[in-house]
């Protein structure tokens, strides 16, 4: 399937927020106040949608929810849609969302990650639309470190234009800012060092294909089914699959990625890049020894602990766009091309 990309993003253009999963609690407002400003700080519009309820686990009802949703993509005006984060059930809007009338329509930007790649992944793979897996909109104001990407930049960048991201060799080692109390905070916790890691043997890593993959806990729910079929989006080529654990216990991971693979899910894999996580271990099981487990069958490299997941710091991934993963004594990091 051919890729199609959004236009770069520019100066006075519309960026739309909405919640497709969970909304934003009254004690979280002010950060959504701070980060929609920093959206706005880079010469953008802000229109915020009606489906933002943060009283429950979701922003309102699914038929709601997947009417703006799809009303933000297909709208002209707006160029890019990001919601305030992801949440837990994000599955429902699937047989709601009008994929047919948002691959009509002129390709809009749809960020997030976490249970957004219930819906983003999918979007690319039935539509061809490329997406970007990376932070969210509450995310958003925290600086981004030497050697990464915000979201902001990858939607702005020129069509063609290939773009380079190293790990920054420190992460967070756990639990998150209070943005109740500190709505404002804009640096990053990154108090541990640790740069990537190969799980299936040793050597150089050079793999190339198109980037596409998500959330381990979400989207072993879709294996199996149209919403996950990348065989038919990559027809005769290779494919750079990434996933992440969220917060799910290695058994639970190694179980997932086992039905994800049987799935075909990785068939057309060159490589796997794995999120760093803070899930936790088994007894007898570590997340590390969970995904060779399930995925060492396939051949390829695997190459874990890539700022692609719920720790941060963060790197954005376009769904789509042709990568290549280079991890060497000398140098590590994923070049892509918006091509």
């Amino acid at each position: 399937m051919s890729v199609r990309y959004p236009r770069p993003l520019r100066p006075g253009d519309r960026v739309g927020v909405t919640s497709p999963s969970s909304g934003v609690a009254d004690a979280l407002r002010e950060r959504l106040d701070v980060a929609i400003e920093e959206v706005r700080s880079r010469g953008y519009e802000v229109v915020v949608g009606r489906c933002m309820d943060g009283t429950t686990h979701v922003s309102a009802p699914a038929a709601e929810r997947a009417a703006e949703l799809t009303g933000m993509l297909t709208d002209p005006a707006i160029r890019a849609v990001v919601p305030p984060w992801g949440g837990e059930t994000a599955i429902d809007l699937l047989p709601l969302l009008d994929f047919e009338r948002i691959g009509r329509a002129e390709p809009t930007w749809l960020v997030g990650y976490s249970d957004m790649s219930t819906l983003i992944t999918p979007l690319t793979l039935l539509t061809g639309i490329a997406t970007v897996h990376g932070g969210n909109l509450m995310d958003t104001p925290y600086r981004t470190p030497k050697g990464l990407r915000s979201w902001l930049d990858v939607v702005a960048a020129p069509r063609g234009e290939a773009f380079a991201q190293t790990p920054p060799g420190r992460h967070r080692s756990g639990g998150y800012d209070d943005w109740a109390r500190h709505p404002g905070v804009r640096d990053l916790t990154l108090d541990a060092e640790g740069t990537w890691t190969r799980l299936d043997g040793t050597g150089d890593v050079d793999a190339e294909g198109r980037l596409i993959g998500g959330c381990v806990e979400t989207l072993a729910n879709l294996a199996g089914t149209p919403y996950l079929d990348t065989s038919r989006f990559a027809g005769d080529e290779p494919l750079l699959v990434y996933v992440e654990a969220a917060e799910d216990n290695a058994f639970t991971i190694c179980r997932n990625l086992h039905g994800m693979r049987l799935a075909g899910f990785f068939d057309r894999a060159a490589a796997v890049l794995v999120g760093r996580t803070h899930a936790p271990d088994g007894r007898t099981l570590t997340q590390h020894e969970a995904v060779l487990d399930a995925l060492g069958p396939l051949g390829v490299p695997i190459v874990a602990d890539v700022e692609c997941g719920h720790v941060a710091p963060r790197l954005p991934l376009v769904n789509g766009a042709r990568g290549r993963v280079v991890h060497t004594a000398a140098r590590s990091g994923i070049d892509q091309v918006l091509d």
